[in-house]
């Protein structure tokens, strides 16, 4: 995406990465469809989209019997995991048209496993998640717990007892995405902005991840460029990764969509809930436009930085660069912003992300612009129900095509932009390893900064 300044220093700024995608986009599903044959024991199909509210009514009904929901992509069903085999639950269940599925773990058995993981194993380089599909934690160690630090895990994994959760071994390192990309700059940092947002106070900002927030305090849309915009707030590590950052002139226009390149953008017209078994797409700077699906919920992942809670688990491939870039649906959703993961694209990975929901309600901003009265689940601008089309077979872009090297709606991460690589293992900040702490404060275990606003 490219941008001019118009006058006024009114910016027109759109969010997402640049990316060259290939082959013809494909047309959106109608976004809220959902659709029955007027049987209540036949199960309706849903959109993506929609299944988290029908799971969260159902769990607030169903209480104790409620081990947990997915998406089953192929059938459009919403699947509801219960213990037991109570039928008025079952009949609950099929009445709101969803399936019931019954499982041996209750909600509150897996809650009991995370605390002794997080008890027993908070080991960096180490994460897990709720599996629904599975009704197991599946927890994750990477390619640097070894030793002692593995048969920790190992055995406190087997402690929980059969059938609760599963071991696997990454061959990636576990560490957030900070390398390269064209992006918002800060100093010697580079990072990437997420969606465009409406601060508590009526002005306009973005939200990126917190560990760039915590990095660095002013960022410019040019390398070496004034700053355009001051961190409000930050966090990183602790109860997530996101970070609020204003936009110095209160005139700016921001836009509410996603460029996925050769002059097409996604329209964001709310924030939703990941629900497991969801399609979303993530755009970067570094491997462009990638899709995948939301694999666990509420993950916890121990990066060498610090503990991180509350993010989402998926399979979508990225690399270093792609750190603070959006993650979406099809049909205009926004879900998430790149935390980090292990992995890359040729040989996979895990990746997480920070829920947009829980950001936008710990900052207290809104989506979108802030002269369309938006709430934090509708835009702010644009058509509500537009959309662009995305093309999920598209391979990795050219991270300098079809955009401008300066746009802060393009993916990246902070990062030196003269360095090739960056120690996921230094300091608490994503920044050059060589520089030190560029904020003048480490991550640390600090998990919420709050930063000044510097008013020109």
């Amino acid at each position: 995406m490219s941008h001019k300044r118009i006058p006024k220093r009114k910016a027109a700024i759109a969010v997402g990465g640049v990316a060259a995608l290939g082959a013809a986009a494909l047309l959106l599903p109608n976004a809220n469809a959902s659709q029955s044959n007027g049987d209540a024991a036949t199960p309706r199909t849903f959109a993506a989209n929609d299944v988290s509210d029908v799971a969260s009514m159902l769990a607030s009904q169903l209480g104790d019997a409620f081990a947990g929901s997915y998406y089953d992509a192929q059938r459009k069903q919403l699947v509801i995991n219960v213990v037991g085999n109570n039928s008025n639950v079952v009949n609950q269940i099929e009445k709101a048209g969803a399936v019931a599925h019954q499982v041996q773990n209750s909600t509150a058995e897996l809650q009991t496993a995370a605390k002794t993981l997080k008890a027993d194993a908070t080991i960096p380089g180490t994460a897990w998640s709720v599996d629904p599909k599975t009704n197991e934690i599946r927890v994750t160690a990477d390619s640097t717990v070894t030793g002692d630090k593995w048969n920790t895990v190992e055995s406190t994994v087997k402690g929980l007892g059969s059938g609760v959760a599963t071991l696997s071994k990454s061959a990636g390192t576990l560490k957030t995405f900070v390398d390269g990309g064209d992006a918002i700059f800060g100093g010697n940092a580079r990072c990437s902005l997420g969606f465009n947002v409406t601060a508590g106070d009526g002005t306009p900002a973005f939200l990126t991840a917190g560990h760039c927030g915590v990095a660095v305090a002013e960022w410019s849309d040019s390398a070496n460029g004034a700053p355009i915009a001051t961190v409000d707030q930050a966090t990183f590590p602790g109860d997530g990764d996101f970070a609020l950052v204003k936009y110095d002139d209160p005139a700016t226009q921001t836009n509410s969509a996603v460029n996925v390149g050769n002059g097409q953008s996604v329209q964001i017209n709310q924030a939703v809930e990941a629900a497991v078994g969801q399609q979303v797409f993530r755009m970067g700077s570094t491997t462009g436009l990638r899709d995948g699906n939301v694999t666990g919920l509420n993950a916890t992942v121990n990066y060498p930085e610090g503990t991180v809670t509350g993010l989402i688990q998926t399979d979508v491939c990225a690399e270093p660069g792609d750190s603070g870039g959006s993650l979406f649906t099809q049909d205009g959703g926004a879900v998430g912003l790149t935390s980090g993961g292990s992995g890359d694209c040729t040989a996979g990975g895990e990746t997480f992300f920070q829920p947009v929901t829980t950001a936008l309600a710990a900052v207290g901003a809104t989506l979108g612009a802030g002269d369309a009265g938006a709430g934090a689940g509708d835009a702010g601008a644009g058509d509500a129900g537009a959309g662009g089309a995305v093309d999920p077979s598209a391979s990795a872009a050219d991270p300098g095509a079809g955009g401008d090297a300066v746009d802060p709606g393009a993916g990246g991460d902070v990062v030196d932009p003269s360095a090739s690589a960056v120690d996921p293992g230094a300091g608490g900040d994503a920044v050059d390893p060589g520089a030190g702490d560029a904020a003048g404060e480490g991550a640390g275990q600090n998990g919420t900064h709050h930063r000044s606003r510097k008013h020109q």
